[in-house]
Order: structure tokens, then C-alpha cells, then sequence
């Protein structure tokens, strides 16, 4: 039996919220997805695993700066003193598009800790590549459009579709990969790649781009006994009750509010030749809470808005963000020193204001529109708006006359 640890997409050096820490010089939003993954790094070491895979996406971006890639080093490095063999994928966003541009975890690729092992290209791996584990991995890290044109034959024409392309290239290559496996030993396909009906997160600060589709019935054969995956931020069994597992631990932490709702951690798994059981663990993630108040009318604006969100203590350390949607016409009766005062306690609050037009211009109850011409209506139009500038009410105001002369023309 295989003890397996498998996790994705760290994104290390997300600080989208909050504001540095005095002690370590590093945003505090930083920290939290390093103390996640610190559980992860205590876990694997503490449940003596047998082999850790990370299937890609470290950073947000593939230029980390230094202070990002010492904390991300300093934990890998303890599971390499741990003597914890250790497979890092490398996904979308450690990867250039130029296929002769170095990826960024590079340098464990060019230092070679022991037992740390990253995979930057399409390999089998046996036994003798991942320290003796019993075990066989088939790995498919994030592959660049760059890498895949310049092994094509001479055959591939300028007309074929570049995604199509790699995607036939993948499938044939993992087809004849899976067909030459060494039928004795347990075998775990990793990779960063997106899976044909799975459901994605809303990672809306870590844009997903152009993917590589895999196809399920490719990735759940009965031939591999667990399945890896990263790339999509939300948990999910893409084979749940069948053999193999086929899994998106989902993403260490939230990036944004479009993830508001899913919890976040990695999996431990436990694989045999033909059978493997898995659990979950969640981690324990700083809150994000969300709430939308509309306004109407004039009465008990305020009132209103503080009915409507929790009491201080209650959002203490979580990222906050409040929506607000009002006529414009109420704007300067929102108390927002107030609002914001409330929030002092949040770990980062943002107050979005939406101010909207009225759907059509209140009159009068005595006031006939049929009795003016739809100049005067388009005059009257623009000053609702608060177009305050007259030369361009004017500018307005004589485009649209144009429009209606020439409407009645033809």
C-alpha cells in the first residue's frame, strides 16, 4: 500500500486583501495561504506518507519574486530533510509561453534536493525515479502551445487548430503510456490539466485561459488506480464511487469572493493495485463574508444597511465585502464613516457602491409627456442624468436630433 499526500494549486503569493505584517515584512494575506501550507507540509511529515504529489500552479504568476520563493522553498525543504519523496508538476502559471524560458521552481529542477523531484514535461516514472516508491506515476504538467508546435512533424499543417493539436497529442501519447504500464505495480496519473464536465471554481483573480481538455473516459481507466489532478480551485471526484479516484483537491486557499463558498484542502489517500480509499482534509481558511443591501427611498437609509449586516465581533479577521444599490438620489445620505467604522475590526472590508439610474424620468402626476417632443424629452433625459458639462448635454443633445431627423426621413 501507497500513502499518498496530494495538494494543488498554492498560489502562494496571493495578497489581494489586508495589508503587510509588521514582524515578517510579508502581506498578511500571504501568511495565510503559507500557514495552509504548513499544515500541509506538518500532515505529510506527521502521517510518515509515502510520497507527496503537488499538481502545479505555485505562485500567481510565473515571476515570484525572491521572498516568495524562500517561503515556498523552506517548506519544501522540509519534506526533503524529511526524506519524503516529493513530486512538484509544474501548472499554467509556473510556465512561460517561450518553451526556453526557465519555469519558476526551476531551481529545485537545476539544485536537485534529494527527493524532491520536478516534472516540467510529459514522463512515466517508476520506482528508481521517485526513490524507490513502489509505485509507477504518469505525469502531465501544464503543456505550452510553444512546446507542443515545435515537436510537430512536417505532416502538421498551419491550419490545423493549435489546442486540437495538443490535445490529440496528449491522448495519444497517455493512450500508449497507460497501454505500456507495468501491470504488477499501482500506478497514479498527475496532471495539470482541465477535465471535460468538471465544475470550475469562480478563481476569478487567477484567470484559467486557453485549457487543455482531457476527456473523463481517458482519465478514469481501470488501468490507474488514482488520478491527481490540479489546475480547477474546487474539490471534486470526477469518478466518485468507481475505481480510480479522479481528483481536484481544489485550491489551499480562497483567492477572491467568487470562491466564497468552498472550503479549501488536500487529500490523503491510500493505493493498492485495483483498489485505493481517500479522505479529504479540510483546512482551516480565514472567512470571507458577503452581503448586498438595496435601498429605495428616502426613509431610513442607514437604518436599512445596518439591519441588514452582522454585528462587529461578528466579522472580526474575515474579508467583508458589502454591496450597496441605490438611486442615485441617495447618495449623499449614506453614512459611510459609519459603515466603514463597523468594519474596523474585519480582517479587510470593501464597500461597493452601485448607484443606479431611475428606469424612466418621474414627471409629475399633473405633466403630459405626450406634449413634448422627444428633443425636449432627450433635453430633459440628460439633466436627470447629471450631465452637468453643457457643451456636451449640447454635443448630446445634437447627435441625438441628427438620429431623429434622419429616422424621419427615411
Amino acid at each position: 500500500m501507497i500513502k499518498l499526500l496530494h495538494f494543488a494549486d498554492a498560489h502562494i503569493d496571493m495578497a489581494n486583501y489586508g495589508q503587510h505584517d509588521a514582524a515578517t515584512g510579508l502581506p498578511q494575506r500571504v501568511m495565510d495561504f503559507l500557514k495552509s501550507l504548513d499544515v500541509i507540509i506538518e500532515t505529510a511529515i506527521n502521517e510518515k506518507v509515502d510520497l507527496v504529489i503537488f499538481a502545479g500552479d505555485t505562485y500567481r504568476d510565473r515571476s515570484p519574486a525572491p521572498t516568495f520563493q524562500r517561503e515556498w522553498g523552506k517548506r519544501i525543504m522540509r519534506l526533503s530533510r524529511a526524506k519524503i519523496p516529493t513530486l512538484l508538476l509544474t501548472g499554467n502559471h509556473d510556465v512561460s509561453p517561450s518553451q526556453y524560458r526557465a519555469h519558476a521552481i526551476q531551481e529545485f529542477d537545476t539544485l536537485s534536493p534529494d527527493y524532491i523531484h520536478v516534472v516540467s514535461s510529459l514522463k512515466l516514472l517508476g520506482p528508481k525515479d521517485i526513490d524507490g516508491v513502489p509505485v509507477q506515476v504518469v505525469a502531465i504538467p501544464w503543456i505550452t502551445r510553444s512546446g507542443i508546435m515545435a515537436s510537430l512533424t512536417a505532416d502538421s499543417t498551419n491550419e490545423e487548430n493549435p489546442q486540437e493539436v495538443i490535445e490529440k497529442m496528449l491522448t495519444d501519447w497517455l493512450s500508449q503510456t497507460i497501454a505500456d504500464l507495468d501491470p504488477n505495480l499501482p500506478t497514479i496519473l498527475t496532471a495539470h490539466a482541465s477535465i471535460a464536465g468538471a465544475k470550475f471554481g469562480n478563481e476569478n483573480s487567477i484567470k484559467i485561459g486557453r485549457d487543455v481538455v482531457l476527456q473523463p473516459g481517458l482519465v478514469a481507466n481501470p488501468a490507474l488506480d488514482y488520478v491527481a489532478l490540479g489546475h480547477i480551485h474546487r474539490y471534486q471526484d470526477l469518478n466518485l464511487g468507481s475505481h480510480p479516484p479522479v481528483i481536484y483537491p481544489g485550491s489551499i486557499e480562497r483567492v477572491d469572493f467568487g470562491e466564497i463558498n468552498e472550503g479549501k484542502g488536500f487529500i490523503i489517500a491510500e493505493i493498492e493495485k485495483g483498489h485505493t480509499s481517500y479522505r479529504w482534509q479540510q483546512l482551516p481558511i480565514r472567512r470571507f463574508m458577503e452581503y448586498w443591501v438595496e435601498l429605495e427611498d428616502l426613509l431610513g437609509v442607514n437604518k436599512k444597511i445596518f439591519a441588514a449586516i452582522p454585528a462587529s465581533d461578528e466579522v472580526a479577521e474575515a474579508i467583508v465585502r458589502l454591496t450597496l444599490i441605490y438611486p442615485r438620489d441617495l447618495e449623499t445620505l449614506i453614512d459611510e464613516a459609519r459603515i466603514h467604522d463597523h468594519f474596523k475590526d474585519a480582517f479587510a472590508f470593501q464597500l461597493v457602491k452601485k448607484p443606479i439610474s431611475e428606469a424612466r424620468t418621474r414627471l409629475g402626476d399633473s405633466f403630459e409627456a405626450s406634449s413634448m417632443t422627444p428633443a425636449e424629452l432627450l433635453e430633459l433625459y440628460w439633466k436627470r442624468q447629471h450631465i452637468e458639462d453643457q457643451a456636451e448635454r449640447e454635443r448630446l443633445q445634437k447627435l441625438a436630433e441628427e438620429l431623429i431627423a434622419q429616422s424621419q426621413i427615411n
